[in-house]
């Protein structure tokens, strides 16, 4: 899986501030080297942020804590900002990997001023999670948790906008949410609250609370999700006939409870009881009002403990002095907490508790818990189960791919520094892919967010990554198809045989790379695990992709390479690698150089110099 990890530290590692430095110069960038961690953890993160890793780790003023890798050495820990209550055992997983601080209550105000020190923010219902204070993060706030399963108090498409990954807790707290649906459901059905409220105030009425049987009753379980599904098959149990609405829910598992799938209107008509249990959105917003209410027989009985804004409070109270709705149950309200003097909570058929539907010792730990690993995951740049706002991945694409990440954010990356200023901005962007694969065998979503992100980043100061990779192109409009060419060899083991990267309508500041149809193109390939390019324009290379690249076109004649060395071996840059490919000989050539320095501008006017050159370009990897 460490391929895995690998692919997904690339596809969600993002530059901070001196990854933004760097790409200031004028020139390829200004270099800045910052120390690398040497752990399992940052392997392999990608072309660009391997050093910009390690800045977006560290506290925005300045405070650098560090942890140590497997080796020993110190990498900086990232900063987990926790803004509602998180059980021990939560925050014993976040503190194993981060510095955590709790800051329980904060107003909005202080949650705007502090959040832009942290990597993570980890939130409940409670805290409102909005565009504000997504752009408050400055682009270092990385990951938003929702302890729980909700994330109406999440402003998802900022935070895609932001290219912020969302993570939930869905599953740990569906079976006591299920249990508190039923528990309601029950209590309302006998009076158990109110004949408790009377006993205890000194009136013994036996005859006032006389309640009503579930046996043979309807019950209509309104979305049909975890925690539905749960409520369905306790609600079975007790004898109910169950039907449920949601248009998302596949068949056979309500055949498998036993449940019927019904239209909206028709499980809200028949039931004699209804429990709610979808997700509050702009089409579920009031969804029960006061003409949902005219549909339903006189005397339903209706229980909530999914989002109190589903329901119109006003229509509801409404409903039940007309006696349409003859008791609520209700765990969650519009506003949290409700208005002391709130006619609905105040009403003497109404059963109410506070938002208690997660609140048993078992989930609240496995909520804790879920929402801890699911944090540290992301920050380690591997793409959680519950993510809600980044396409999934699977983790064996993730591990078939990952050698071909790098490539693809690389290629990107050398397609806009070859781009001249005059061009007016890339539009059309076409990566073909070179497989043996069908067209259902190779999920390239991770490639075609590389490819964005090496194209984007270094001419922006837009950070991207897989959850808003695809938002940034259609922003900036950037237009990027693909297309799968066929291997010639269909046993081929490998995914991908190629990733070639052409730029359509531009204008190139290195002429040797245009093709003959007039874009600048780019190909490259993955050798023993390194990406490698080879092709430039309408020549054949073969170098590795690693430290800086130069690119020569000249007339092809012996004693190149060695002028060429001479030069860089001078001024102590390194050659990691050499490759010249030619039209014909004595024609044109280009010689692609891999150095492991960036060259001074007195050096690389040395090579300009060079009678045999005709052109050239430095560009930074």
């Amino acid at each position: 899986m460490a391929t895995a990890a690998a692919a997904s530290r690339a596809a969600l590692s993002r530059p901070h501030a001196a990854a933004a430095a760097a790409r200031a110069s004028p020139a390829a960038g200004a270099r800045v080297t910052l120390p690398r961690r040497r752990s399992v953890r940052s392997a392999v993160i990608s072309s660009s942020a391997s050093a910009a890793a390690v800045a977006a780790s560290e506290p925005a003023a300045g405070r650098v804590t560090l942890g140590a890798g497997t080796d020993g050495a110190l990498w900086p820990k990232p900063a987990v900002l926790v803004a509602e209550k998180l059980s021990e055992a939560g925050l014993a997983v976040l503190r194993g990997f981060a510095d955590v601080e709790c800051a329980y209550g904060m107003s909005p105000a202080e949650l705007l001023a502090k959040v832009a020190q942290f990597d993570a923010l980890i939130v409940r219902s409670g805290t409102k999670v909005t565009r504000e204070v997504l752009e408050a993060g400055r682009g270092r706030l990385r990951v938003v948790g929702r302890a729980g399963v909700g994330i109406d108090n999440v402003d998802l498409q900022a935070a895609t906008e932001a290219g912020c990954l969302v993570v939930n807790a869905p599953t740990a707290n569906t079976v006591a949410a299920a249990e508190h649906g039923i528990a309601l459901l029950a209590s309302m059905a006998r009076n158990v609250s109110q004949a408790d409220a009377a006993l205890k105030a000194g009136k013994w009425q036996r005859t006032k609370y006389v309640g009503v049987s579930l046996v043979g009753k309807t019950l209509a379980v309104m979305g049909f999700g975890k925690v539905g599904s749960e409520v369905a098959r306790r609600a079975k149990g007790l004898g109910m006939h169950v039907i449920a609405h949601d248009p998302y829910a596949p068949a056979d598992r309500a055949r498998a409870i036993g449940a019927e799938l019904v239209s909206f209107d028709e499980a809200i008509g028949r039931a004699d009881f209804i429990s709610l249990h979808m997700p509050l959105t702009p089409a579920t917003s009031k969804v029960f009002n006061d003409e949902s209410f005219a549909k339903m027989k006189n005397g339903v009985r209706i229980i909530n403990v999914a989002r109190g804004g589903v329901i119109d409070e006003d229509a509801l109270v409404r409903a039940l002095d007309s006696g349409k709705v003859a008791q609520a149950a209700l765990d969650v309200f519009t506003e949290e907490p409700p208005a002391k003097d709130s006619k609905l909570v105040l009403h003497e058929n109404v059963t109410v508790t506070p938002h208690l539907g997660a609140s048993t010792v078992e989930a609240q730990e496995g909520v804790a818990i879920e929402i801890a690993e699911a944090v540290v995951g992301a920050l380690r740049g591997e793409l959680a189960a519950t993510a809600v706002n980044a396409p999934m991945v699977p983790a064996e694409v993730m591990s078939e791919l990952a050698p071909y990440v790098s490539l693809a954010e690389k290629l990107g990356k050398l397609a806009v520094q070859l781009v001249a200023g005059e061009s007016g901005g890339i539009k059309g962007v076409k990566v073909v892919y070179t497989t043996a694969r069908g067209p259902d065998d190779l999920d390239t979503r991770l490639l075609r967010a590389m490819v964005t992100k090496g194209i984007v980043e270094p001419v922006s100061s837009t950070f991207v990554n897989l959850v808003n990779a695809d938002y940034t192109a259609k922003q900036r409009g950037l237009r990027i198809t693909e297309e799968r060419v066929s291997h010639e060899s269909p046993a081929a083991e490998a995914p991908l045989e190629s990733i070639q990267v052409r730029l359509s309508h531009v204008q190139s500041k290195f002429a040797g790379a245009i093709s003959d149809g007039g874009d600048i193109v780019l190909e490259g390939r993955v050798k023993y695990g390194v990406p490698h390019l080879t092709v430039v324009g309408p020549y054949e290379v073969d170098v590795s992709l690693e430290g800086n690249l130069i690119l020569c076109r000249q007339i092809d004649q012996p004693g190149m390479i060695g002028k060429v060395g001479n030069i860089l071996g001078q001024t102590n840059v390194n050659i990691s690698f050499m490759s010249v490919g030619r039209t014909f000989r004595g024609k044109q050539a280009i010689m692609a150089i891999g150095v492991d320095e960036e060259p001074d501008k007195e050096t690389l006017e040395h090579i300009g110099h060079i009678p045999a050159i005709e052109e050239f370009v430095f560009l930074e990897l």
